[in-house]
């Protein structure tokens, strides 16, 4: 959660305190070390207690560009692309799984640093406290539950990705050598959920884009957002409609009414916004930046409405399937937002005699003008990931500059509380079909009534493709592996969790000893 530029100098600050007394360096292989925080800070300054918080949010969001990647391409939704580089990634989107690739050791080994920030800045706020006033001490407890909400995310997604996975209790790295039974997935997601309840009171009543001190940054419903998510993944479907239905019933969030420009500068903390990174050119074509590397998921040849501004990598492609089942179902704008199609696309499309004729907006020309012109690795590109060329700041060329990545949303809190309620639970504030039906009419659909859990997930894959694997997370929940095995592809069972990284498995000898 980048601060505006008024807040940039806390943040350069704060990359010099990291650096000296955070002590996590870029891995765990010195547990030792990891401990050492406290170095010269003078805790009795408690006005620099937000300095830990910001550097929470730091870390959080600086996400290697492979990482997204590697927790979303499993699924239906989305292909690796990127033919002819990377072969490891294009094989775990295969289900062909290599504890060698050293994308598995980076999205393991920056992610368990990053919760490690989080316990450090805990630490380093507790310590301050022992100097504050009362306010200070109410503050102080808000941005330790901020943290708590930050590191349940990540833990989150570590545990969506291998299953069983640590829990950090502290920043001492060491402790986790002498972990004698690893915590199995579904204590993980209880843990989180705990976390959740303890840190909600502390959190501010508002949407993270009311916040003015750390605009964008988490609140109440961020961490109720969170609750839900890892009870989801639990299967507890009253714990999941509770929380969702509490953000429903708060009154405070809505759908941002453009699903196409939703994904780019105008849709940026928006009222549907619970979850973004947040990324800025703050308003200037040179000098500062807080960037995210959208290239991987944009087209490798395209001619830019505005001339200079950079192409992608090609390694993200939705998915052949995923574009026939949303044409199949008369989707527009939300087929429109999600896919950047090339002719050569269109032309493999259109083999299939059912798709001879598409509708006028598949082209290779956004309404915003860029053209996306053919390449070798992929198809398609991401149409999320996507930031028009007209709308980069002046002097920026890099692709998507300035975008921020969505990654909770309103829409997906109203799909989850009605596939909790399809799934037997109690209603706690709408009908599934109002929630349902809020969705789908932004999307130009018609309503449903009676809807059913099939309803539902399909639904959600038609609202949340190519965002997060939160497709492939949800067969995986419901057990629908056919799904999944299609394109060539066979999924089974013994395919939901990637091998433990085999430096991990080499410094912690008891992922060695688990079934991953």
């Amino acid at each position: 959660m980048k601060l505006y530029k008024k807040h940039i100098s806390l943040l350069l600050i704060l990359a010099f305190i990291a650096s000296v007394f955070v002590g996590c360096s870029d891995k765990l292989d010195e547990p030792q070390e990891n401990n050492n925080f406290a170095g010269g800070t003078d805790f009795t300054k408690t006005e620099d207690m937000i300095l830990s918080i910001i550097g929470v949010y730091d870390a959080f969001q600086s996400r290697g560009w492979e990482q997204p990647l590697l927790i979303s391409v499993r699924g239906d939704d989305v292909n690796a692309g990127g033919l002819g580089d990377q072969q490891d990634f294009a094989e775990t989107d295969l289900f062909n799984y290599n504890k060698d690739y050293w994308m598995y050791n980076s999205l393991w080994e920056n992610v368990y640093v990053d919760v490690i920030t989080a316990h450090t800045a805990m630490e380093q706020i507790a310590r301050y406290q022992e100097f504050a006033d009362a306010d200070g001490i109410d503050k102080g407890n808000q941005y330790i539950a901020e943290a708590k909400v930050l590191r349940g995310m990540m833990l989150f997604q570590i545990s969506q990705v291998w299953g069983d996975v640590f829990i950090p209790e502290s920043s001492d790295t060491g402790a986790l050598l002498n972990v004698t039974e690893l915590p199995t997935k579904d204590e993980v997601m209880q843990h989180i959920s705990n976390q959740m309840d303890e840190a909600i009171s502390f959190l501010p009543d508002a949407r993270p884009n009311e916040r003015i001190d750390i605009p964008g940054g988490v609140t109440k419903y961020t961490a109720l957002a969170i609750k839900a998510l890892a009870n989801q993944e639990l299967k507890n479907y009253q714990e999941v409609a509770a929380a969702t239905g509490q953000i429903i019933n708060s009154g405070k969030f809505s759908l941002f009414t453009d699903y196409y420009e939703l994904f780019k500068t105008p849709g940026k903390l928006s009222d549907e916004s619970i979850l973004d990174l947040q990324y800025s050119d703050f308003g200037q074509g040179e000098g500062d930046r807080e960037g995210h590397l959208f290239a991987p998921y944009g087209p490798q040849n395209w001619t830019p409405a505005v001339t200079g501004a950079a192409s992608g990598w090609g390694f993200y492609e939705p998915s052949i399937k995923f574009i026939k089942f949303m044409l199949d179902r008369g989707e527009s704008v939300r087929l429109e937002t999600s896919v950047l199609f090339t002719d050569r696309g269109i032309a493999e499309l259109q083999t299939d005699p059912n798709y001879s004729t598409l509708p006028s907006f598949v082209t290779n020309t956004t309404r915003d003008g860029d053209v996306i012109n053919d390449y070798s690795r992929a198809l398609f590109s991401s149409g999320k990931h996507y930031l028009p060329s007209n709308q980069l700041i002046e002097g920026r060329t890099e692709y998507g500059s300035n975008k921020n990545y969505n990654v909770i949303r309103y829409a997906e809190i109203l799909l989850m509380y009605a596939e909790a309620i399809t799934q037997g639970a109690t209603a706690t504030s709408i009908t599934a079909d109002s929630a349902v039906n809020l969705v789908r009419e932004r999307a130009r659909m018609a309503s449903l009534t009676g809807v059913t859990l099939d309803n539902v997930i399909d639904e959600k894959f038609a609202e949340l493709g190519m965002e997060w694997g939160k497709r492939y997370y949800d067969m995986v929940r419901l057990g629908r592996f056919s799904e999944l095995s299609y394109d060539g592809r066979t999924f089974s069972e013994d395919k939901v969790y990637l091998p433990y990284p085999q430096p991990q498995v080499d410094q912690f000898p008891i992922l060695g000893n688990s079934s991953n």
